[in-house]
């Protein structure tokens, strides 16, 4: 959080082991871009699970957090003409998304409060919480923000009432699968349709979610961990780890 191209261009200059940094430097640049793509395939797999379709254009969508990874997702909804309210503690930001992008202000303390189809919390953590579940009205939760659910028992509330949510390290993959593709040299379309396949991971966990009635939280977890137990038994090459 708070870091960008420039920080790791610094950390460049120490240590070659390092990724997200300037084009010159074989890097792929600003992942924000990007993890902001990524959201948007996850929204796009949301709003098919939920609504039965993936036309952003049809859907309203409520922003909490107008950061660089916040404002570009604003800027692809828009130029794919969803209904967008925003709220941001930076005025200057949400002034710049309803003049440029034709946003909706809404204050900080109720964007969440918002009839929107989708919550798109792309803040700072626990943002949904005890105090703000019961005030939802979306009928979809899908954002950047890292650990948007205060505990695990709000993701099971979620999945009681209804409301899907898009478990936050599938949405916002984006930026790391790009950066990941500059250790063996990078290629943008490489990135793109890697990118892509979060529509397809989050089918699995909507799909898992809906087999064993639990959060799709929960289900994602289940997959992450049986992919983390399968990998640890690969016996990798000597000298790789």
């Amino acid at each position: 959080v708070g870091t960008d191209v420039n920080d790791m261009e610094q950390i460049y200059l120490e240590s070659e082991y390092v990724t997200g940094v300037h084009q010159v430097h074989r890097g792929s640049g600003d992942p924000a871009p990007f993890t902001a793509y990524g959201a948007l395939q996850a929204l796009m797999a949301s709003l098919n699970r939920k609504l039965g379709h993936e036309e952003v254009g049809k859907a309203s969508i409520a922003i909490q957090g107008l950061g660089h990874i916040g404002m570009e997702l604003v800027k692809l909804l828009k130029e794919r003409g969803a209904k967008l309210y925003v709220a941001d503690l930076n005025q200057a930001l949400v002034d710049h998304a309803v003049a440029e992008y034709g946003a909706e202000a809404v204050r900080p303390d109720e964007i969440h409060q918002v009839s929107a189809d989708v919550f798109a919390p792309c803040a700072l953590e626990g943002a949904i919480n005890e105090d703000t579940l019961p005030q939802l009205k979306a009928k979809i939760v899908c954002g950047t923000a890292n650990n948007q659910l205060a505990s695990a028992a709000i993701g099971e509330e979620l999945h009681r009432r209804g409301i899907l949510h898009a478990p936050d390290y599938v949405v916002n993959a984006g930026g790391a699968m790009n950066v990941s593709l500059e250790i063996d040299g990078y290629n943008r379309e490489r990135a793109m349709r890697l990118i892509r396949s979060i529509y397809h991971n989050l089918e699995k966990v909507f799909d898992l979610s809906r087999q064993l009635d639990v959060s799709p939280q929960r289900a994602a977890d289940q997959i992450a961990e049986a992919r983390i137990e399968a990998i640890s038994k690969l016996k990798l090459p000597l000298g790789r780890t």
